[in-house]
């Protein structure tokens, strides 16, 4: 091996243990620190307990390096209560206490206490309130309406796909659809409700069909009056995952690509630390030209956000199976 390459080595080991001690030294203490007494983290430190916030505290606090301490299972341990209490009759998690509707958040509420002990009955009821959950807007009779509609042109889409909204029965969206493909992955098989193979199907199908024609996804519609749309950073994420399991497929490597054109100009804590878990999880290299964690936390001292300080730590953290098929990490 030349000595160029020897150095590069050494830069990108050199790099990666800057980002593991931030981690390590500054993000997972801020986590600890921030638990509410209800056992639940809010969006940031003194704010009501949520469970969006919550799941991912859950989630880098179980990647964490090292053997898991006293306090730290003792934290977890009440995060995983704090979900269980707020779970609704009918196997929905509101994505707040007090309210009596569900919402996207179950596909995490499941996702995250596949590392919980005793917890089956809980997430099957919620995965089964996920599969029957379906959007509104692609119905038999929505769908027939815009047939005849004079504005049938303008969001040229296959409404015969069906994914998940971000509340129930309304419409389907590439963020939340994502994370219920996520939560059915990641569920051990047995939980799994027997109508989902069905609604992954369908589900896939829509995202692929809003994917934005050079790659990446938006949190719309892929073309409006002809006009190619706009990817951003985050649903690109989130979708590439949810389509993991195909990663040679065409669509997934021209929406990487897209990602990775667009890493150094990411200004974004929650952005740089979601395409690196994607980067991770399909096994790419990280670009010498990416944005370091720690910069952009001078630039605008992300820590007050909860969730994405949890970002950060499952992103620079240990490399871990976290996001994998069969379950989470546990303690």
């Amino acid at each position: 091996m030349d000595l160029v390459a020897t150095l590069g080595l050494a830069s990108d080991g050199m790099e990666a243990s800057n980002q593991r001690l931030f981690v390590e030294d500054v993000c997972l203490p801020m986590l600890r620190s921030a638990q509410n007494a209800d056992g639940g983290w809010g969006f940031h430190p003194g704010s009501v307990s949520r469970v969006e916030p919550t799941c991912w505290v859950i989630q880098a606090l179980l990647n964490a390096s090292g053997p898991a301490n006293t306090a730290t299972c003792e934290a977890v341990s009440q995060g995983i209560q704090f979900l269980r209490k707020g779970q609704l009759p009918d196997g929905s998690w509101p994505s707040a206490a007090g309210e009596k509707t569900g919402c996207w958040v179950t596909s995490l509420a499941c996702w995250t206490l596949g590392s919980a002990p005793d917890s089956s009955k809980v997430i099957a009821a919620g995965l089964n309130w996920l599969c029957e959950d379906w959007p509104r807007d692609s119905s038999l009779w929505q769908r027939l309406l815009r047939k005849f509609s004079a504005q049938r042109d303008i969001f040229p889409i296959n409404d015969s796909y069906r994914g998940w909204g971000w509340t129930p029965n309304t419409s389907s969206w590439v963020e939340p659809s994502s994370f219920a493909l996520l939560a059915l992955e990641q569920a051990p098989e047995d939980l799994v409700p027997s109508g989902a193979a069905r609604r992954r199907v369908l589900a896939e199908s829509m995202l692929l069909d809003r994917m934005c024609p050079d790659g990446g996804w938006n949190c719309g519609n892929p073309r409006v009056y002809g006009v190619a749309g706009e990817p951003l950073v985050v649903p690109t994420v989130w979708a590439l995952l949810a389509l993991r399991g195909r990663s040679e497929r065409r669509e997934n490597v021209i929406s990487l690509d897209w990602l990775e054109r667009n890493i150094p100009k990411i200004q974004s804590p929650a952005s740089l630390a979601l395409t690196r878990i994607c980067f991770d999880s399909y096994g790419r290299l990280w670009p010498a030209s990416a944005p370091e964690l720690s910069d952009l936390h001078t630039g605008n001292q992300f820590l007050d956000n909860l969730q994405v300080t949890a970002w950060a730590c499952l992103a620079f953290g240990p490399r871990s199976r976290w996001l994998s098929s069969g379950g989470a990490k546990t303690l």
